[in-house]
């Protein structure tokens, strides 16, 4: 009898550490572009156009906000652990430039160097200023509307 209640809660935990462990597993995720090394590589400055480069990369991911010379292909792989945020693993953005003529003039790649961790504030937006009070904020304009020396009021032309 203690032999079963011994089996039965030896294969509990080994049932619970299974479970407990695929909860936390590494998820890997992949957004974008799948750059091929050999393809990227292809592209030459002075000997492609933008058929060429279509044609061998497919549609960019964006185009320039200004111009529509430059065209964007970004891909970026990313790890999270169960529930946290995903962290960026790798990450190419492939910048190609077009001349007047649609004749690629530069090809350029960046990595992981360019990801910016950004931490907005929780609670507050730090701005340039003073720092008033809550009840500054409320009654910190008492007795200002109509005083005499406010901005755009002179003894010439009185508002």
């Amino acid at each position: 009898m203690t032999f079963r209640i011994a089996r039965g809660a030896a294969l509990a935990v080994v049932l619970g550490a299974a479970l407990a462990g695929t909860g936390c597993t590494r998820i890997r995720d992949h957004q974008g572009h799948l750059l091929d090394e050999t393809l990227v590589s292809a592209i030459q400055a002075g000997v492609d156009n933008r058929e060429s480069v279509e044609g061998t990369l497919g549609r960019p991911t964006f185009t320039g906000q200004f111009s529509d010379r430059d065209w964007y292909y970004v891909s970026r792989d990313t790890q999270q652990l169960a529930f946290a945020q995903p962290k960026p693993s790798a990450q190419t953005v492939l910048h190609v430039r077009f001349d007047e003529k649609g004749n690629v003039a530069s090809v350029q790649r960046t990595g992981l160097e360019q990801v910016a961790s950004i931490d907005p504030a929780t609670d507050k937006t730090p701005t340039l200023g003073r720092n008033r009070s809550f009840f500054e904020e409320i009654f910190g304009n008492i007795g200002t509307v109509g005083a005499t020396g406010q901005a755009g009021q002179t003894a010439d032309n009185p508002r």
